[in-house]
């Protein structure tokens, strides 16, 4: 009988600790801050005896794996935002790479719409010099001489861009030549003066000068086909442009 009490006294003990460390909180939630133990009575000799105590995990280790919990939820908590932060991050240099390149494309294109129009600006320039025949231009910067040598050199420009628009105008002859020389239109063409000019290369590097601009396209009077000493129109020099 006596063995059989001390046998179920033991097995009661491993019994409670097994049931506490797998999670029953019965003892472990008692008030008493320290210990649960286990009485049994033990008849032996006809006496009353305190049996063997059984010692179990103490009810602080509760607090603590609670604290480790905590603490455990807390560093998981940190590293998913240190990944969401991370994540942004990662899509915000996406995004500016992307206007990187959209910024770069857009360059790329605005050069080439550029050059386009350069080329396209020179086709047009291209196409006009077969206006200029040989010779027109020699005989251009001696009109030039003739009637604006003494002007600035913007007011040269001016007056080959009026023969330049009379060429371009559908109304006037349609070359320079004829421009020039179409009867009554300049004073030195019909005197013979411009004639002396051009056969001797009379005319100055910067009436040639004008001469080149102005069949290139430099025009600084706009559609004007006339100019002369008058007193309205546009003023360049001593010469009015209309």
């Amino acid at each position: 009988m006596l063995q059989g009490k001390i046998f179920k006294l033991v097995l009661t003990g491993v019994t409670t600790c097994s049931l506490f460390a797998a999670g029953v909180t019965t003892q472990a939630s008692s008030s008493r801050p320290e210990a649960v133990t286990i009485e049994g009575i033990d008849e032996y000799a006809g006496n009353t005896m305190l049996a063997k105590k059984v010692e179990m995990i103490p009810a602080s280790k509760t607090a603590e794996t609670k604290k480790a919990a905590k603490e455990a939820k807390t560093a998981y908590e940190k590293e998913q935002k240190r990944i969401e932060e991370q994540r942004k991050a990662e899509e915000q240099k996406r995004k500016e790479e992307e206007a990187r390149l959209a910024a770069e494309e857009a360059q790329k294109a605005a050069e080439a719409e550029a050059v386009q129009q350069a080329a396209e600006a020179e086709a047009q320039v291209e196409a006009a010099a077969p206006q200029a025949a040989s010779g027109d231009l020699e005989l251009l910067a001696s009109i030039i001489f003739c009637e604006a040598g003494n002007q600035p050199y913007e007011g040269q420009v001016a007056v080959g861009a009026v023969i330049m628009n009379r060429v371009n105008s559908g109304v006037y002859p349609g070359s320079i030549s004829e421009v020039i020389y179409q009867p009554g239109q300049f004073g030195p063409a019909m005197t013979g003066w411009l004639d002396s000019v051009l056969a001797s290369g009379g005319y100055t590097d910067t009436a040639m000068q004008a001469a080149s601009d102005a069949i290139a396209g430099s025009n600084p009077i706009g559609d004007c086909l006339y100019f002369g000493n008058g007193d309205y129109g546009m003023q360049i020099g001593d010469h009015f442009f209309h």
